[in-house]
């Protein structure tokens, strides 16, 4: 494996620029961070590739020249996608076959954050699932024990009016089942297959438009390139009509929601980079999600709404992580953005999509 097959697998984002600062190599992970490919980079003097930088061609002629070495700077960049994002830069010279190069690091400053907060969504899911499920069958037995003698009690009781009690007893004996059995999720898997996520959306935008009509209004942003996904269409369906649904009822079913379809590159989730990911983003202007709720939001029963049961995030993540995929949401007043990333697994990181429950 030659130096820039090596580079190539680094996460750390990787830039090569010869004497005249002119772009000579940059790696996956840099594509990936700058939001343009290595063809659009090459070639390009590193002043013209970016909207705007704050590391001046003058600081890097300098080290250059000097042989000085910059370690973790904190680099403003502007891309010409239109994101803003700051990058910890570390800056050495090195020695290339057409001679002496600047080599750049380049870290976003919130990706340590970003992966604190995967570890966090992962554990939270997994202890979650473990305390659920050692709830359902302490819930559950003794639900089915008092099912049965309602049932038996009703058999005896000589004054048939008495048997809307027992009928009572029954029926909110079943919804509290029913209940345990929407916590854990769905117990089979269900089969993957290759799936326009599209046409898994518009189901999605058909039932909000039946729900809520015109008071509440649906624009989609769909990238027409998005590949099919490999992924169970049902699944998926519940995910982003969780999602939507729990937009509209914060907004009281009067207000915007944007469904937006990207695909993104060399992306890392949990510890494992794909080439590719979906990405299906809902945005509402609603109130925003309030502040006590945010650490806690995808923990079954947490609800903003009094009437909420706090079930809906709970098992969008759960079916997410089946896929192998992650929710990120942030939300400020006016504005809350739910973001879903589905990779497109290979034979390299996995070809089954849903894991066992």
């Amino acid at each position: 494996m030659n130096n820039n097959a090596l580079l190539n697998q680094l996460l750390t984002g990787i830039l090569i620029l010869d004497d005249r600062l002119t772009i000579r190599y940059v790696n996956s992970s840099a594509e990936s961070l700058l939001d343009h490919s290595a063809k659009r980079l090459l070639g390009e003097l590193f002043s013209a590739a970016f909207y705007h930088c704050s590391l001046a061609s003058e600081t890097l002629i300098e080290c250059l020249n000097s042989e000085q070495t910059v370690l973790n700077a904190e680099v403003h960049f502007a891309l010409h996608s239109g994101h803003d994002i700051r990058v910890e830069t570390s800056i050495q010279t090195v020695d290339q076959e057409f001679g002496r190069a600047l080599l750049l690091e380049l870290k976003q400053v919130d990706q340590l954050r970003r992966i604190n907060q995967e570890d966090q969504q992962r554990n939270q899911l997994f202890a979650t699932q473990h305390l659920l499920r050692g709830m359902a069958h302490e819930i559950k037995n003794p639900l089915g024990g008092l099912r049965g003698a309602a049932q038996l009690l009703a058999r005896q009781l000589p004054d048939e009016k008495l048997t809307e009690y027992t009928d009572l007893i029954i029926s909110q004996s079943d919804r509290l089942r029913y209940l345990v059995d929407r916590l854990l999720g769905p117990t089979k898997r269900g089969e993957s297959k290759l799936t326009n996520i599209h046409e898994v959306l518009e189901r999605v935008v058909r039932t909000l438009t039946y729900e809520y009509g015109e008071s509440l209004k649906l624009t989609r942003d769909y990238d027409p390139s998005l590949p099919d996904i490999r992924v169970v269409p049902e699944a998926c369906e519940q995910v982003f009509l969780n999602i939507a649904q729990n937009a509209a009822q914060a907004m009281s079913g009067a207000g915007t929601i944007v469904i937006k379809t990207r695909v993104e590159h060399q992306l890392t989730l949990f510890g494992l980079r794909y080439r590719q990911c979906a990405v299906v983003t809902v945005t509402d202007n609603g109130p925003g999600i309030p502040a006590e709720l945010r650490d806690t939001l995808f923990y079954p029963l947490i609800s903003g709404r009094a009437e909420g049961t706090g079930l809906g995030l709970s098992l969008a993540q759960n079916l997410v992580h089946q896929h192998k995929g992650k929710i990120e949401f942030d939300s400020s007043p006016g504005k809350t953005r739910f973001s879903v990333y589905l990779p497109y697994l290979t034979a390299d990181n996995g070809n089954e999509v849903m894991d066992d429950h």
